[in-house]
């Protein structure tokens, strides 16, 4: 069956070019999260005055891949104890997110960073919301670092292990 989680992980660039990779993953999309101004453009995100965050949706086959190997792979490619960064990437717009549409995924999702939280000295901070909306980002910004394989990315793409590409 097919369903949608929204990760929000510093640049999009680097997340979308990750799960895009990943066995089960159908399809992704980057863009604008959880603001709070309709189909905002990225000069108006990077000015951090509408509330999104740069996000991902990842449409995924639940047979293939579970919710929780998703935020396995998603806890790879962020620091959760970083507030609105991520890399060199600061800006409330990096802040690291999940967003479910699903209800009944937020508790898997909370048990997750509740067993995470022992990996770290400090306080995981990615937020947990229910996607409040989304938006896709400019068409130059879907599969990025496909178009330009030298483009900066704050995610390391080879931590996806062999037997998880598709």
């Amino acid at each position: 069956m097919s369903k949608q989680i929204y990760f929000a992980g510093g640049c999009f660039w680097g997340t979308e070019a990750y799960f895009s990779n990943l066995k089960g993953v159908l399809s992704t999309q980057c863009g604008y999260a959880n603001g709070n101004k309709e189909n905002p453009t990225y000069e108006e995100v990077c000015n951090q005055n509408t509330g999104h965050a740069e996000a991902v949706v990842v449409e995924y086959d639940d047979s293939v891949i579970t919710l929780e190997k998703l935020l396995t792979e998603f806890f790879k490619t962020i620091n959760p104890t970083t507030a609105n960064r991520q890399g060199n990437d600061i800006g409330s717009q990096y802040r690291s997110g999940i967003y479910y549409v699903d209800k009944e995924e937020r508790p898997v999702i909370e048990r997750f960073i509740a067993y995470k939280q022992s990996e770290y000295a400090k306080p995981i901070v990615t937020e947990v919301l229910p996607l409040s909306c989304f938006y896709p980002a400019e068409e130059y910004h879907q599969r990025y670092l496909e178009k330009h394989p030298g483009g900066y990315c704050h995610v390391d793409l080879g931590l996806i292990r062999e037997e998880d590409k598709k």
